[in-house]
């Protein structure tokens, strides 16, 4: 029997709740834990009358103690942390505590600043080795997929890798003049913070969105493409044999920009906390606060996500070029799911890293990002979960 404790009661937890239930024979029970328990009822009472066992508590996942106490309670096999990053370390320490395996789909940042980096987790590695536990880290789609494209890609088509350009491109339209398709104050940190790609061993810091490129997607057409930092860029720096640059594009509307633009004039997308009618606050969680709920967003948002990694290198010495990429309609996820494409391409992924770690695929002791696995399970999982991948053996290069 296969026990879950699931963190977390956003758009990305409800997919991964959605999609362990259509796999009832991996999870047999699963537990829904939130700050607000009434949000993890609302996701139970939908799903309730399937074979999965679902039950619910109300958690304080920035309390390691809180969580060390549910773990011991429920007694799962496995924590996936569909919470917010800034809780990823305390519910390592819970789980180090209490003797079960972990998943994450984002790195750990501290709260009080933009700071992408996976040393703070890397850091348990020794220790989640001598407990005999396996941790998971950024098992979303990017981070997650990418990672697994890209070693997939290794695997099977290059020696080496030499350039890997991973692009992210939204062509869904919600019809509100400015939303964010995942969580605003995760979404704007992220994009608000200076870029940076990786090149011959060395950083190479941008300004904030300084380097634009217009690339021609699949099924959704030429879109802006922006050049920022993401996490997948270290891991992979540091995994994928050969790499002498990788950088990463997001898709951007000039009305995203535009609104973006003047929300950072006025001072709403800054972390420093001010002072109003006596109390401290913090702008950018007091706009996360007035924006639409990306959880809300499924049944408005129309268009297709395309999600991959153009990557080049040497195959018995020859110049390789190869392009892997999903192609997911928001629709299409609503109606299966009740989700936009952005909270499925990561609530899926999400769910198949679990269910390979619970199969044994996935699992050995210490800390790992998802390239330092067998990509093959992950690859099939991916056409048979919903989200199928697509390969293009003469791609257009980003200069």
């Amino acid at each position: 029997m296969s026990r879950v404790l699931i963190i977390g009661a956003g758009g990305v937890s409800n997919v991964v709740i959605n999609k362990c239930c259509m796999n009832p024979e991996i999870f047999e029970e699963i537990c829904i834990a939130s700050r607000t328990k009434s949000k993890c009822d609302a996701i139970k009472e939908k799903l309730d009358g399937g074979k999965t066992v679902i039950t619910t508590a109300a958690v304080d996942a920035d309390n390691t103690q809180e969580v060390i106490d549910l773990i011991n309670d429920y007694k799962p096999e496995l924590v996936i942390n569909v919470a917010l990053p800034y809780q990823d370390l305390t519910i390592m320490d819970a789980c180090l505590a209490t003797g079960v395996h972990y998943l994450d789909t984002a790195n750990y940042e501290p709260p009080e600043t933009p700071k992408f980096e996976y040393k703070w987790q890397w850091a348990y590695k020794e220790k989640f080795e001598k407990a005999g536990l396996t941790a998971i880290l950024g098992c979303g789609f990017d981070p997650g997929v990418t990672g697994v494209f890209s070693a997939y890609a290794l695997k099977h088509y290059f020696e080496e890798i030499h350039y890997i350009d991973i692009v992210d491109a939204n062509a869904g339209d919600h019809g509100y003049p400015f939303a964010t398709n995942f969580n605003p104050e995760i979404n704007i940190r992220e994009i608000t913070a200076k870029g940076r790609y990786w090149e011959e061993g060395n950083w190479v810091e941008t300004e904030p969105l300084e380097i634009k490129r217009v690339y021609d997607l699949p099924e959704i057409g030429p879109k802006d493409t922006y050049l920022l930092y993401h996490e997948e860029l270290e891991s992979l720096a540091h995994n994928i044999t050969g790499i002498k640059r990788i950088r990463f594009f997001m898709t951007f509307s000039q009305n995203y920009i535009n609104h973006l633009t003047v929300l950072q004039n006025v001072g709403m997308t800054s972390i420093e906390p001010i002072e109003y009618e006596g109390m401290k606050i913090q702008p950018l969680q007091f706009l996360k606060a007035v924006l639409p709920d990306p959880s809300t967003l499924g049944p408005r948002t129309k268009g297709k996500t395309n999600i991959g990694c153009i990557c080049t290198g040497i195959k018995d010495g020859k110049e390789v070029k190869y392009y892997v990429y999903n192609i997911c309609d928001h629709q299409e996820c609503y109606k299966e799911v009740g989700s936009q494409a952005i909270s499925y391409t990561t609530g899926v992924p999400a769910m198949i890293g679990a269910k390979l770690l619970l199969e044994g695929k996935w699992k050995k002791p210490g800390v790992y990002n998802v390239e330092e696995f067998n990509p093959d399970p992950f690859m099939d999982e991916l056409n048979k979960q919903g989200l199928p991948w697509h390969e293009d053996f003469n791609p257009t290069l980003i200069d």
